[in-house]
């Protein structure tokens, strides 16, 4: 054990961690594995990044995981004191530096060569030839591909800003000031450039990698080698930090959702355009500057756009979930006429595709433009439908493709989308006028018992997908509403301007 008045390491322990290299280097085939390596100094957005590449591979079906080597350090050295620890000198921190980057490799080997994962993002500074070279020989040890993504900014308000914006809230800052914060970040940086050497055209042209100069102002691609990394350079190119808000709601209540019937190109209830008014008061009081308004083909969401009276566009990709030929049929009538897919739809929802129409993995391919566009756009407003909410919602806030289907999206509801850094989870409750009695039904077990309305929903980290015992069931379920934000890269605010009720 060593003590360095920053936390109790234990070294040996980590030591033993480390993989023996095989004794050749493995075979790299086209299908292997990729290691994504981020480079760049302190305060240059490389966690941000880390994060919304690796929302938007699992999104598309491609595993991935990130592991950050910071994370790492500060499980070693649970107090950290200040930007000394990171001095080049100081030969103890240094080796606790390496021995967190060597037990973060053993993971990632552990995830790519035992759990089937397909790409491991190591987020790390990776600031010197020799520490790429490292990760490099570990890589061709095992067989698996590299690319690297070097996030470069010599803009000082940006950097600034960076520092302001998220380290204030990193867990190595509790409780400090933001000018303490400020201080002693820009001389960690500091300690950094003294050895930093930058991906060099010349002595590094056999590497694949990306350069991202001044959070996307200019881009330079080196030897591109395969399909995940055409898609993830396609992706950093149209992602940004600018502050923005994206608005998602569901369009006002159709003639179909008051017939419990699905798909369809039915227009709004009266209550439906009671909610597009109200829509349009709500947004009108937000003030958003140059807000852009996306519906989908069909008629229930651009009657619910009309009544904002401002320009909108309509994306046919926006389009709901095509159930082919249980198009406009009630759940009860699909089980009768379709025992056997409502029983497969059941056992996979996110794969199952319709007879003739789609399944919610073909609709993720159908909407990887849209949030393409998303990414490059500031203020939106998506006007949407049910599925494809929970595709959008799904890509934000990184969830499973087996918890995809199942997250809430109520009718009447306005979801507030805000980019954060480490995040806080906020609880924001609102007092809302009740649903009509008619149109809220007890909640039934499977078994036929009754059970009792789920709990408010408080302060989450996540986005809490249904229970099991409520996906059997496709009647309406209303329980107490809470807005509560993520931790990630997205916060979340709900706004409803009918009901202390969600109606799924």
């Amino acid at each position: 054990m060593v003590q360095l008045g920053l936390g109790v390491w234990p070294l040996a322990p980590i030591a033993n961690r480390v993989c023996s290299p095989p004794t050749a280097a493995v075979p790299q085939f086209t299908n292997s594995p990729t290691m994504v390596i981020l480079v760049g100094l302190p305060a240059r957005g490389k966690t941000y990044i880390s994060k919304k590449l690796t929302h938007y591979l699992n999104w598309i079906g491609i595993s991935t995981k990130v592991f950050n080597v910071g994370q790492y350090r500060r499980e070693a050295v649970q107090t950290y004191q200040n930007y000394e620890f990171f001095r080049p000198d100081n030969q103890e921190a240094m080796h606790i530096r390496r021995q967190c980057a060597l037990a973060a490799l053993k993971d990632v080997h552990t995830y790519l060569s035992r759990e089937e994962g397909q790409v491991a993002v190591f987020d790390a500074t990776n600031t010197t030839r020799e520490r790429r070279n490292m990760i490099l020989q570990f890589a061709r040890d095992h067989g698996y591909k590299v690319f690297f993504i070097e996030s470069i900014c010599d803009d000082p308000d940006i950097i600034e800003e960076n520092i302001t914006q998220v380290k204030l809230s990193s867990p190595d800052y509790k409780d400090c000031n933001r000018e303490e914060v400020v201080e002693d970040f820009l001389k960690r940086i500091e300690c950094y450039q003294l050895h930093y050497q930058p991906l060099d055209d010349e002595l590094d042209s056999a590497l694949s990698y990306i350069k991202i100069f001044n959070v996307g102002l200019r881009y330079l691609v080196n030897r591109v080698q395969d399909h995940v990394q055409s898609r993830t350079v396609y992706y950093l190119m149209n992602i940004h930090v600018t502050p923005r808000a994206i608005y998602l709601t569901r369009h006002g209540e159709s003639q179909h959702n008051l017939q419990g019937r699905i798909g369809g190109d039915s227009g709004l209830s009266p209550r439906g355009k009671q909610f597009a008014l109200a829509l349009a008061s709500f947004i009108e009081s937000q003030n958003i500057r140059e807000l852009k308004v996306w519906t989908s083909h069909m008629k229930r969401t651009i009657q619910t756009a009309e009544a904002l009276h401002v320009p909108y566009e309509q994306w046919k990709a926006l389009n709901e979930i095509d159930a082919g030929v249980c198009e406009e049929m009630s759940y009860e009538e699909i089980q009768a006429h379709h025992p056997e897919e409502f029983a497969l739809r059941d056992q996979d929802k996110y794969r199952y595709r319709y007879p003739k129409g789609e399944s919610y993995e073909d609709l993720v391919q159908r909407l990887e433009p849209v949030i393409m566009e998303l990414e490059r756009q500031e203020n939106v407003l998506v006007i949407c439908h049910q599925a494809v909410m929970r595709c959008l919602l799904a890509y934000f806030l990184d969830k499973s493709a087996e918890e995809l289907p199942y997250l809430k999206c109520p009718l009447h509801t306005v979801l507030k989308l805000t980019p954060v850094a480490y995040g806080e989870c906020i609880s924001i409750h609102h007092r809302l006028v009740p649903l009509p009695s008619d149109r809220c039904r007890v909640h039934s077990h499977p078994t036929g018992r009754s059970t009792s309305p789920p709990p408010i929903l408080g302060t989450r980290s996540s986005y809490m997908p249904c229970p099991r015992e409520e996906r059997g069931g496709h009647g309406s379920l209303c329980y107490n509403l809470g807005a509560f934000s993520f931790m990630g890269c997205w916060q979340v605010v709900k706004w409803s301007p009918f009901s202390s009720t969600w109606r799924l």
